[in-house]
């Protein structure tokens, strides 16, 4: 496994995503990840699957301690004195003392990112969490909440695959030693058409969803979080870190803008940070 570093935190490069898997096959999804080979599991409170989660890392013959977890707080929770409680019933469902990094999924317009920050960095100074971090940030959100608080931000999870720019997100991550971890890096499958991956990954006998995930994990400082559900996907997404594009290839997909469905999606975050919901 490939690691990132950034903060004080020890990123693995490739994690296993959660949204939109619940349940049962959650439990067996991230039970699945862990038996063969990975060591970082992404969720969240807005997911409504921390419990399964936790079912799925309590099943696998893996140490706790070596899983890198991440959770997030949902906006109904960023005020104060709301964050404590909310993270400790996240810790209730997951069956665990700690999470490895504990994000703010959204910013709000009406709570500022300096009260949800502090809060949470309290819970790290209790041993609670060990790196905290943001979601959806813009970079320049990222640089003030940076500001505001004392404590290190090591990831901006932010919407980032081959159609979508997160150049500016790439560059303030860099600039403050954080790491940008993508979500929906397959752009919610829609690269598995994309017949300039294909023709790519032919050259290394790899998948379109394989190119696209060493296009995000070979950056300097970039994790990927893919969601997979089937035992298949989840053994194949890790065929994304043993081969390496060349410059002209990345220069390639670097060049991609997707269809118009894809850069209409691309613009929900930007909605969602305007209209918290």
């Amino acid at each position: 496994m490939e690691y990132v570093e950034r903060g004080g935190a020890r990123i693995p490069t490739l994690g296993l995503g959660t949204w939109q898997n619940t349940g049962d096959s959650c439990a067996a999804s991230v039970e699945t990840a862990l038996e063969l080979g990975y060591r970082h599991v992404d969720t969240a409170q807005a997911y409504d699957n921390e419990a399964a989660v936790g079912r799925g890392i309590a099943a696998a013959d893996v140490d706790r301690d070596d899983v890198f977890l991440t959770t997030k707080v949902w906006r109904s929770d960023l005020a104060a004195d709301d964050v404590r409680p909310a993270v400790e019933a996240s810790l209730d469902a997951l069956e665990t003392d700690y999470v490895d990094l504990l994000l703010a999924h959204w910013p709000h317009p009406r709570v500022p990112a300096e009260e949800t920050l502090t809060a949470m960095a309290e819970l790290r100074d209790d041993g609670l969490v060990e790196h905290v971090g943001v979601s959806n940030y813009t970079a320049a959100q990222l640089r003030a909440a940076q500001r505001a608080v004392d404590v290190p931000l090591v990831c901006d999870q932010v919407l980032y695959h081959p159609y979508k720019d997160q150049s500016a997100v790439r560059a303030a991550c860099e600039d403050l030693d954080a790491a940008l971890t993508a979500y929906s890096p397959l752009a919610r499958g829609r690269v598995l058409d994309d017949d300039l991956l294909a023709d790519v990954g032919r050259r290394y006998g790899k998948s379109p969803a394989q190119v696209a995930l060493r296009w995000l994990t070979q950056q300097d400082g970039v994790v990927a979080v893919p969601k997979a559900t089937s035992r298949e996907h989840i053994e194949a997404n890790l065929g994304a870190l043993d081969f390496e594009l060349t410059g002209e290839e990345v220069a390639r997909i670097d060049a991609r803008t997707g269809s118009l469905g894809v850069r209409l999606q691309n613009k929900l975050p930007a909605l969602m940070r305007r209209f918290p919901l």
